[in-house]
Protein backbone atom coordinates (compact mmCIF):
# COMPACT_ATOMS: atom_id res chain seq x y z
CA UNK A 1 0.00 0.00 0.00
CA UNK A 2 1.23 3.39 -1.25
CA UNK A 3 1.63 6.32 1.37
CA UNK A 4 2.34 9.98 1.18
CA UNK A 5 4.72 12.37 3.34
CA UNK A 6 3.29 15.16 5.50
CA UNK A 7 4.28 18.54 3.82
CA UNK A 8 6.08 21.02 5.92
CA UNK A 9 2.97 22.93 6.18
CA UNK A 10 0.64 19.48 7.08
CA UNK A 11 3.37 19.04 9.47
CA UNK A 12 3.42 22.41 11.07
CA UNK A 13 -0.33 21.88 11.09
CA UNK A 14 -0.38 18.46 13.15
CA UNK A 15 1.97 20.15 15.41
CA UNK A 16 0.02 22.73 15.99
CA UNK A 17 -2.97 21.10 16.97
CA UNK A 18 -1.52 19.14 20.16
CA UNK A 19 -0.63 22.62 21.66
CA UNK A 20 -3.24 23.51 24.21
CA UNK A 21 -5.06 26.53 25.12
CA UNK A 22 -3.31 29.15 27.03
CA UNK A 23 0.34 27.61 26.33
CA UNK A 24 3.15 29.40 26.27
CA UNK A 25 5.58 28.27 22.99
CA UNK A 26 8.84 28.62 21.58
CA UNK A 27 9.53 27.77 18.35
CA UNK A 28 13.03 26.92 17.35
CA UNK A 29 14.37 28.12 13.98
CA UNK A 30 13.92 26.35 10.76
CA UNK A 31 10.60 24.15 10.18
CA UNK A 32 9.34 24.85 13.78
CA UNK A 33 8.74 28.90 12.37
CA UNK A 34 5.89 27.28 10.09
CA UNK A 35 3.97 26.26 13.37
CA UNK A 36 2.63 29.95 14.05
CA UNK A 37 1.00 29.95 10.72
CA UNK A 38 -1.40 26.79 11.75
CA UNK A 39 -2.54 27.87 15.22
CA UNK A 40 -6.64 26.67 15.74
CA UNK A 41 -8.83 29.32 15.30
CA UNK A 42 -10.45 29.91 19.06
CA UNK A 43 -7.19 29.30 20.38
CA UNK A 44 -5.17 31.13 22.71
CA UNK A 45 -1.27 30.33 22.43
CA UNK A 46 1.27 32.77 23.01
CA UNK A 47 4.23 32.61 21.36
CA UNK A 48 8.06 33.33 22.76
CA UNK A 49 10.97 33.37 20.44
CA UNK A 50 14.01 33.75 22.05
CA UNK A 51 15.51 36.74 20.85
CA UNK A 52 12.63 38.82 22.80
CA UNK A 53 9.32 38.37 22.18
CA UNK A 54 5.96 37.41 23.34
CA UNK A 55 2.88 37.34 21.37
CA UNK A 56 4.55 36.81 18.26
CA UNK A 57 1.95 36.27 15.46
CA UNK A 58 2.23 34.48 11.99
CA UNK A 59 4.23 35.83 9.20
CA UNK A 60 3.71 38.95 7.72
CA UNK A 61 2.02 39.31 3.85
CA UNK A 62 4.46 40.06 1.12
CA UNK A 63 4.97 43.66 1.12
CA UNK A 64 4.04 44.22 4.66
CA UNK A 65 7.11 43.12 6.21
CA UNK A 66 8.99 45.31 9.08
CA UNK A 67 12.64 43.77 9.81
CA UNK A 68 13.23 45.54 12.69
CA UNK A 69 10.24 43.10 13.96
CA UNK A 70 11.60 39.16 13.35
CA UNK A 71 12.23 35.94 15.26
CA UNK A 72 15.33 34.39 16.31
CA UNK A 73 16.04 33.14 12.71
CA UNK A 74 16.11 36.56 11.48
CA UNK A 75 12.32 36.01 9.37
CA UNK A 76 10.27 39.06 9.52
CA UNK A 77 7.03 38.86 12.14
CA UNK A 78 4.13 39.96 13.13
CA UNK A 79 3.07 40.97 17.10
CA UNK A 80 -0.26 40.24 17.67
CA UNK A 81 -2.49 42.64 20.48
CA UNK A 82 -1.56 42.52 23.64
CA UNK A 83 2.15 41.36 22.71
CA UNK A 84 5.82 42.58 23.81
CA UNK A 85 9.40 42.88 22.87
CA UNK A 86 12.44 43.13 25.51
CA UNK A 87 16.37 42.42 25.96
CA UNK A 88 16.84 38.56 25.58
CA UNK A 89 18.38 38.67 28.52
CA UNK A 90 14.53 38.49 30.02
CA UNK A 91 13.74 36.27 26.98
CA UNK A 92 16.66 33.89 28.65
CA UNK A 93 15.16 34.29 32.19
CA UNK A 94 11.65 33.15 30.96
CA UNK A 95 13.45 29.72 29.18
CA UNK A 96 15.76 28.97 32.43
CA UNK A 97 12.96 29.56 34.70
CA UNK A 98 10.78 26.91 33.27
CA UNK A 99 7.58 29.45 32.12
CA UNK A 100 7.44 28.02 28.20
CA UNK A 101 5.20 25.38 28.22
CA UNK A 102 6.22 23.83 25.13
CA UNK A 103 9.53 24.46 22.81
CA UNK A 104 9.37 23.10 19.22
CA UNK A 105 12.79 22.55 17.87
CA UNK A 106 14.55 21.08 14.87
CA UNK A 107 16.76 18.12 15.04
CA UNK A 108 19.84 16.31 13.23
CA UNK A 109 19.46 13.25 15.54
CA UNK A 110 16.88 12.25 18.56
CA UNK A 111 17.36 9.27 20.21
CA UNK A 112 14.86 6.72 21.16
CA UNK A 113 14.91 7.81 24.76
CA UNK A 114 14.45 11.38 24.07
CA UNK A 115 18.32 12.30 24.11
CA UNK A 116 18.58 15.40 21.82
CA UNK A 117 21.13 16.48 18.89
CA UNK A 118 20.37 19.73 17.26
CA UNK A 119 23.17 21.97 17.27
CA UNK A 120 26.26 20.67 15.63
CA UNK A 121 27.46 17.87 13.03
CA UNK A 122 30.45 18.63 13.02
CA UNK A 123 30.82 19.34 9.40
CA UNK A 124 32.68 22.10 7.96
CA UNK A 125 30.50 25.44 7.60
CA UNK A 126 27.94 23.75 10.39
CA UNK A 127 26.40 26.02 12.89
CA UNK A 128 28.76 27.53 14.80
CA UNK A 129 27.25 27.78 18.38
CA UNK A 130 24.46 26.05 20.44
CA UNK A 131 22.95 29.39 21.05
CA UNK A 132 19.75 28.81 23.28
CA UNK A 133 18.98 25.27 22.08
CA UNK A 134 20.09 23.77 25.62
CA UNK A 135 18.13 27.05 27.64
CA UNK A 136 14.45 25.92 25.71
CA UNK A 137 15.39 21.96 25.40
CA UNK A 138 15.97 22.10 29.30
CA UNK A 139 13.92 24.79 30.66
CA UNK A 140 10.63 24.02 28.90
CA UNK A 141 8.03 21.54 30.63
CA UNK A 142 7.84 19.38 27.07
CA UNK A 143 10.11 19.44 24.26
CA UNK A 144 8.70 18.62 20.82
CA UNK A 145 10.60 18.17 17.82
CA UNK A 146 9.57 18.63 13.91
CA UNK A 147 12.01 17.42 11.19
CA UNK A 148 12.27 15.36 8.15
CA UNK A 149 12.53 11.44 8.96
CA UNK A 150 15.25 10.74 6.79
CA UNK A 151 18.44 12.66 5.89
CA UNK A 152 18.56 13.31 2.79
CA UNK A 153 20.80 9.83 2.33
CA UNK A 154 17.80 7.71 3.99
CA UNK A 155 19.52 7.59 6.96
CA UNK A 156 16.83 8.09 10.21
CA UNK A 157 17.45 11.33 12.05
CA UNK A 158 15.56 8.87 14.80
CA UNK A 159 18.97 6.52 16.04
CA UNK A 160 19.16 4.08 19.28
CA UNK A 161 22.02 6.35 20.29
CA UNK A 162 23.03 9.58 18.94
CA UNK A 163 26.51 10.50 17.06
CA UNK A 164 26.57 13.88 17.33
CA UNK A 165 27.03 16.30 20.28
CA UNK A 166 24.62 16.08 22.65
CA UNK A 167 21.78 19.25 22.97
CA UNK A 168 20.53 17.47 26.22
CA UNK A 169 19.67 14.32 27.59
CA UNK A 170 15.94 12.47 27.54
CA UNK A 171 14.61 16.28 26.96
CA UNK A 172 12.56 15.15 23.74
CA UNK A 173 9.08 14.12 24.72
CA UNK A 174 7.44 14.30 21.45
CA UNK A 175 8.95 13.74 17.54
CA UNK A 176 7.14 14.94 14.37
CA UNK A 177 7.90 14.17 11.42
CA UNK A 178 6.72 13.55 8.30
CA UNK A 179 5.67 10.47 8.05
CA UNK A 180 4.81 9.63 11.90
CA UNK A 181 4.09 11.18 14.95
CA UNK A 182 6.31 9.41 18.18
CA UNK A 183 6.59 9.43 21.85
CA UNK A 184 10.20 9.21 23.11
CA UNK A 185 9.75 7.01 26.78
CA UNK A 186 12.34 5.53 28.78
CA UNK A 187 11.62 2.03 27.29
CA UNK A 188 11.60 3.60 24.38
CA UNK A 189 9.85 4.89 21.27
CA UNK A 190 6.03 4.57 20.93
CA UNK A 191 3.59 5.29 18.17
CA UNK A 192 1.64 7.86 18.04
CA UNK A 193 0.23 8.00 14.61
CA UNK A 194 1.51 7.67 10.99
CA UNK A 195 0.57 8.81 7.55
CA UNK A 196 -2.01 6.69 5.95
CA UNK A 197 -0.99 3.89 4.11
CA UNK A 198 2.32 3.24 6.27
CA UNK A 199 2.29 -0.04 7.49
CA UNK A 200 4.00 -0.32 11.06
CA UNK A 201 6.18 -3.00 10.21
CA UNK A 202 7.61 -1.08 7.45
CA UNK A 203 7.96 2.32 9.72
CA UNK A 204 9.68 0.08 12.03
CA UNK A 205 12.50 -1.11 8.77
CA UNK A 206 12.42 2.67 8.20
CA UNK A 207 13.88 3.81 11.11
CA UNK A 208 15.57 0.70 12.40
CA UNK A 209 13.84 0.25 15.95
CA UNK A 210 10.97 -1.42 17.65
CA UNK A 211 8.31 1.12 17.83
CA UNK A 212 5.48 -0.08 20.34
CA UNK A 213 1.79 0.60 18.84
Amino acid sequence: MSYQKRSKDELALRVAQDIHDGAYVNLGIGQPTLVANHIPAGREIVLQSENGILGMGPAPAPGSEDYDLTNAGKQPVTLLPGGSYFHHADSFAMMRGGHLDICVLGAFQVSATGDLANWSTGEPGAIPAVGGAMDLAIGAKQTWVMMDLLTKKGESKVVAQCSYPLTGLGCVKRIYTDLCTLACTPEGLRLIDKVEGLEHVELERIVGLPIAA
